[in-house]
């Protein structure tokens, strides 16, 4: 489900896509809101942004570190067709991106409503106001800097700060369950995993434990039969299971997004796990 952020945080959001110029070789890049740069002329305008995702390596405000919360860094993905997508943590937010000016602007920010411990759901509003104060932004090779106020975050390519992790030999952790449309976080405390080796998948729901063999061809991966234990199940950790269960069942697609798996069953229901640190 997806719902629009308090307007308070989108006052300042435009809706127009504008480019980027390239200064001298070696020197970092800023918005240039020229009339060349709008969205949809065929241009190489923000070419540097698009198609990337920046991960946070530093936070500041008022020239002191400020600590995100255990676990968590901020992502923000510039899609080719000229949206943002940003994560703090928990929820992703998404809208219309304009960097045009020396301004990153968001028009129409919307989230994802998963239920997070209090922490995050911080994290995810102070993000929104940043992306709603109309930040600075510069490019300088692999490392994005966006600045409002005393704020400054700082990002680094994803590629090159996180490497994809391996589909196989890597402990995938389940933290979010999907239906159709509909997302929600794991229990708290539950520990559903997912361990890909040599052809065999060992597979913990939360409750029960067992193994299925499977086969990757492309993005798809094909499960045999899952045989689980058959120990009764607490209240809370039921639904945990019905969907590992429902989803590592046949041909299913399956991305990898630096340390994040999502695996997508053709009925809709999916998994989104995460690599142990």
């Amino acid at each position: 489900m997806r719902t629009t952020l308090p307007a308070v945080m989108l006052a300042l959001a435009t809706a127009v896509l504008v480019s980027t110029a390239v200064t001298a070789c070696g020197q970092a890049t800023t918005g240039d809101a020229g009339p060349a740069g709008r969205a949809g002329q065929g241009d190489e305008a923000g070419a540097e942004l698009r198609d990337r995702t920046f991960v946070s390596t530093a936070v500041t405000e008022a020239g002191r570190p400020r600590p995100l919360a255990p676990g968590t860094r901020v992502s923000l993905r510039f899609t080719g067709d000229g949206r943002l997508l940003a994560d703090a943590g928990c929820n992703t937010m998404s809208g219309i991106a304009s960097i045009g000016g020396g301004r990153l602007e968001v028009a129409d920010l919307a989230t994802t409503e998963l239920g997070c411990d209090p922490p995050r759901h911080e994290q995810d509003a102070w993000l929104a106001a940043l992306l709603g104060a109309r930040p600075s932004w510069r490019l300088d090779g692999d490392t994005l800097v966006l600045a409002s106020g005393g704020t400054e975050l700082r990002l680094s390519d994803r590629e090159v700060a996180e490497p994809d992790a391996a589909l196989e030999g890597t402990t995938w952790l389940v933290d979010t369950i999907v239906d159709a449309q509909a997302a929600a976080s794991a229990p708290a405390g539950s520990s559903a995993s997912v361990v890909f080796e040599a052809g065999s998948a060992a597979v913990a729901t939360g409750c029960n434990t067992g193994s299925a063999s499977y086969q990757v061809a492309g993005a798809t991966i094909t499960f045999g039969q899952l045989a689980l234990t058959r120990k009764a199940c607490p209240p809370d950790l039921a639904p945990l299971e019905d969907a590992v269960r429902g989803v590592l069942d046949g041909a299913v697609q399956f991305e990898i997004d630096a340390d994040r798996l999502t695996v997508t069953h053709p009925s809709g229901r999916g998994l989104q796990l995460r690599a142990q640190r």
